[in-house]
C-alpha cells in the first residue's frame, strides 16, 4: 500500500508543481479592457452552426447584433436541417442565414455545417472569423475584446472557455469538475506558449485569422474529428502562428444541463475520441485516475501509518488544487472533498462513451451518430 500511497502523492506533487499550474484558474480575460485598440478594426465573420437550437438561438443572434464592435461584422447562421424552426427565428433576429445540406461521408455534424458557413463567405471579405455555437451568449463587449487581444498579441487563433451553467445540483457538483478536468489535460498556460506544443481552444468562442486558417488548408484537415476545438488549435499552432486560450464571464453557456444523466451524454460524446479510441489508453485512463482520484481517500480513510498519511496529503492536494475552480463558479472550496466522488462518475461517463463506440452509436451529433464504427 506505501508505494501506492507514495505514487499518489509524488502525482500530486507533479500536478501542482509541474502541469503549468493549471489549476489556479488565473489564464482569464480579465486583462482585455486594458489592450490597445487596433490601428484598424478588421472585418469579421461570426459563424454560428445550429441544429434544432430554437430555444436559443434568438437570443444569442440577439445578443450578437448588439455588440459594440467599432469595425464590420456579419451573422451568418448555418440551419443544419432544423425541424424545429431554428432558421426561421434566426433570420427573424436578424442574422443570414445558411440552409446547409447533407453531410458528406466523413465529416463530423458541427464542422460540416461550418463548412458551408465558410464556403458562403465571399473571398477576401473577412479577415477574421468567428465561430461561436447556438446556445453561447455574447457580453456586448466580447467581439471588441476578442480582436483586441488578438491583434495585440498577434495570435492566429484565440479562444475564450464559455463560462458552463452551474445551477441545478447536477450542474455544480459536475461542471466545474468538467472544467477542471480539461485544463489539467491542456494546461492553458502551455497552450499559449509558443514554444510548447500543447494547444487547446473551447468549441465555443474560436476567433480565428483567415489567412492563417486558411494557409492551413481550412477545415479540411480535421473534417472528421469530433473534438474539433483542439484539432483546429494544434491544427492552426505553428511557426509565426500563436494560439491563446483563457477563462472568460464575457461568453456564457445557455446550454442546462438539469440531470446527471444530461451530463453523461455531454461527456460521454467525446471521451473516448479524446482517447483516440484505443482499448490500451482507456485502461490507462482507469488506472490513471483510481490512483491519482480514487486512491487518496481510500488510503488516507482505511490504511494507517505513513500510506494513510501519504493518501492524506493526497486528497488535500486535491483539494487544494480545485478549490481555484470552485471559487470561479462562485461555489464552496469544501466541495473538493468530494472530488474523488466525482471523478469516479465521470470514469463511468468514460466507460459509457467507449461503450457506445463499440455499440456503433459513439459521437451524437444532434442525433447523428459519428461512430467510426
Amino acid at each position: 500500500m506505501i508505494w501506492i500511497a507514495a505514487a499518489a502523492a509524488i502525482a500530486w506533487l507533479v500536478l501542482l508543481l509541474g502541469r503549468g499550474f493549471f489549476w489556479r484558474a488565473d489564464v482569464t480575460d480579465e486583462d482585455a479592457a486594458t489592450l490597445p485598440d487596433p490601428t484598424q478594426w478588421p472585418e469579421v465573420a461570426i459563424l454560428i452552426p445550429a441544429r434544432n437550437e430554437a430555444e436559443t438561438i434568438g437570443q444569442v443572434v440577439t445578443a450578437l447584433r448588439a455588440q459594440d464592435y467599432p469595425g464590420r461584422f456579419t451573422i451568418t447562421v448555418v440551419d443544419d436541417r432544423s425541424t424545429d424552426g431554428t432558421g426561421e427565428i434566426a433570420r427573424a433576429a436578424g442574422a443570414q442565414v445558411v440552409t446547409g445540406g447533407t453531410r458528406p461521408p466523413g465529416w463530423s455534424g458541427k464542422l460540416n455545417a461550418l463548412r458551408q458557413g465558410l464556403e458562403a463567405l465571399a473571398p477576401g471579405s473577412h479577415t477574421h472569423i468567428l465561430l461561436t455555437d447556438a446556445d453561447i451568449a455574447h457580453t456586448p463587449d466580447s467581439l471588441r475584446r476578442l480582436v483586441q487581444r488578438a491583434e495585440a498579441g498577434n495570435y492566429a487563433l484565440v479562444s475564450l472557455m464559455a463560462r458552463l451553467r452551474c445551477q441545478s445540483a447536477a450542474e455544480r457538483w459536475l461542471i466545474p469538475a468538467f472544467v477542471f478536468f480539461f485544463m489539467m489535460l491542456y494546461p492553458f498556460a502551455w497552450s499559449n506558449d509558443p514554444r510548447a506544443r500543447t494547444a487547446a481552444a473551447a468549441g465555443g468562442c474560436v476567433l480565428l485569422r483567415r489567412r492563417d486558417f486558411e494557409a492551413v488548408g481550412g477545415l479540411a484537415p480535421i473534417h472528421d474529428r469530433i473534438i474539433d476545438d483542439c484539432a483546429l488549435a494544434a491544427l492552426v499552432k505553428g511557426p509565426g502562428r500563436a494560439t491563446w486560450v483563457g477563462l472568460t464571464d464575457r461568453v456564457v453557456s445557455l446550454r442546462a444541463y438539469p440531470r446527471v444523466a444530461d451530463i453523461r451524454a455531454m461527456v460521454a460524446r467525446t471521451a473516448y475520441a479524446q482517447l483516440r479510441y484505443n482499448p490500451v489508453l482507456l485502461l490507462g485512463m482507469v488506472a490513471a485516475l483510481a490512483l491519482v482520484f480514487l486512491a487518496p481517500p481510500l488510503l488516507a480513510l482505511l490504511t494507517p501509518g505513513v500510506a494513510g498519511w501519504l493518501g492524506a496529503f493526497a486528497w488535500a492536494a486535491m483539494v487544494v488544487a480545485y478549490a481555484p475552480m470552485l471559487r470561479f463558479y462562485g461555489l464552496s472550496a469544501w466541495r473538493g472533498f468530494a472530488l474523488p466522488v466525482v471523478a469516479a462518475t465521470y470514469l463511468l461517463f468514460t466507460l459509457d462513451s467507449a461503450r457506445a463506440e463499440w455499440q456503433g452509436s459513439g459521437g451524437l451529433w444532434k442525433g447523428e451518430s459519428l461512430s467510426r464504427k
